[in-house]
């Protein structure tokens, strides 16, 4: 084994040219492994090698692993057995100079055993990252010439990891700032859901207790279901919050069971006219069944909230629940005749926490009905969909399969 020789040579105009390809093509490739696949691509033709490797260093544990090879020579019909010159990197890594090995070649020896290597370091910003290894089988040697080459393709290659480290880096702290904002956001919107039903808790109830008045039965009876309805109103978030922190970490259990979905839809919106009785909620009972495999109190939760979100949005709207056989599947349909969901809302409005600017003005939530009913419907292996324009009312969709979908190992 030989260190490289001394000498810097010169590019020829046909190697000057795959230089220049290579610079454009880094410029403007985004993707690592791409950018990296077309460097290979353009440096073949001037620059002979069999196998290309690049090696970086694991953070964590400090060894040297392969991140991108590619076998394009003589080697590709036998990559497996193939040599990727883990050696010449070490050697280059470690000593942060070039490195070569030219074997001796013996008399009837197959090439794919004269394996001839070059290894290069790839520093970034003063500090030696990993290392580039070229290798030909059976030659012929690398000259000085090519090695400058290699050399101006490590630097390629190096730029490429400068700028997705750049883009992870940009990433994280974009991750990072959409994090603090929806912690603030979250902050904001579960102290003013909190404090509101809690301040007519803490006002009625004070009321009640003054002594210096006397409240008739009439006036002490509305005070008290005002209490009762900003007491459910409350338990209801901290119920939201319990499950989507469950949904969140993956632990809210779903137990199967035979349903007929259309005696769970009936049930449950005879509970919700005594909820909702300003509510116009038109549901006509199928004489067929729906029989389903499905958790019916987590499919109850999800009726719920469509039902509690049209007496949100569309509260003068008729309510229109509806179910449909699709044959491996079946549709439940919530239609109101409300305002609507612009395009750019529908992008949203199943993620946690996500409230429209007008609702946030105008309609006491949390942002997280629609967020918990995608996740219950996901859970059944089913989908939710809405379908909408401005001032048009909004249909919600939810598409559930008849028999569970085995769970994968």
């Amino acid at each position: 084994m030989t260190k490289r020789p001394g000498g810097t040579g010169n590019l020829r105009p046909n190697e000057l040219a795959a230089v220049y390809s290579i610079s454009r093509a880094v410029a403007v490739t985004l993707d690592f492994d791409t950018a990296l696949a077309e460097i290979v691509r353009l440096a073949r033709p001037v620059f002979i090698f069999d196998n290309a490797v690049l090696y970086l260093v694991n953070e964590q544990s400090g060894a040297l692993e392969p991140a991108f090879a590619r076998a394009i020579g003589r080697g590709r019909s036998s990559e497996a057995d193939s040599a990727w010159g883990e050696v010449a990197a070490k050697e280059a890594f470690t000593t942060g100079g070039n490195f070569l090995h030219h074997p001796e070649i013996k008399a009837n020896q197959d090439r794919l055993e004269q394996r001839f290597f070059l290894g290069l370091p790839l520093l970034l910003g003063g500090k030696n990252i990993g290392a580039l290894v070229f290798v030909r089988f059976g030659g012929p040697p690398f000259t000085d010439d090519q090695i400058l080459l290699a050399e101006f393709i490590a630097l390629h290659v190096t730029q490429v990891l400068e700028h997705k480290r750049l883009v992870e880096r940009v990433a994280n702290l974009e991750a990072e700032r959409r994090l603090v904002q929806l912690q603030s956001d979250f902050i904001a919107t579960v102290s003013h859901e909190l404090k509101t039903p809690l301040g007519f808790i803490k006002g009625y109830s004070t009321t009640l207790l003054r002594e210096d008045t006397q409240w008739n039965p009439e006036t002490q009876k509305e005070f008290l279901s005002i209490i009762n309805e900003e007491t459910d109103r409350l338990t209801e978030l901290v119920d939201n919050l319990l499950d989507s922190s469950r949904l969140q970490s993956g632990t809210l259990d779903i137990e199967l069971k035979t349903v007929d979905l259309s005696t769970l839809v009936g049930e449950n919106i005879e509970r919700l006219r005594i909820r909702y009785p300003e509510m116009d909620i038109q549901w006509t009972p199928r004489e067929s069944d729906f029989i389903i495999e499905a958790d019916p109190k987590r499919l109850s939760q999800v009726i719920e909230n469509l039902v509690s979100n049209a007496a949100k949005y569309a509260p003068e709207s008729p309510l229109q629940i509806s179910l449909n056989d699709k044959g491996p599947s079946v549709e439940l349909i919530v239609k109101d005749n409300g305002a609507g969901v612009t395009s750019e809302d529908q992008k949203f409005i199943f993620k946690r926490f996500y409230r429209t600017a007008e609702a946030k003005e105008k309609v006491r939530g949390s942002g997280l009905g629609l967020y918990i009913c995608k996740q219950i419907v996901q859970a059944h292996h089913g989908k939710i969909s809405v379908r909408s324009a401005r001032g048009k009312g909004a249909e919600f969709i939810v598409t559930l399969p008849k028999h569970a979908v085995p769970q994968p190992a």
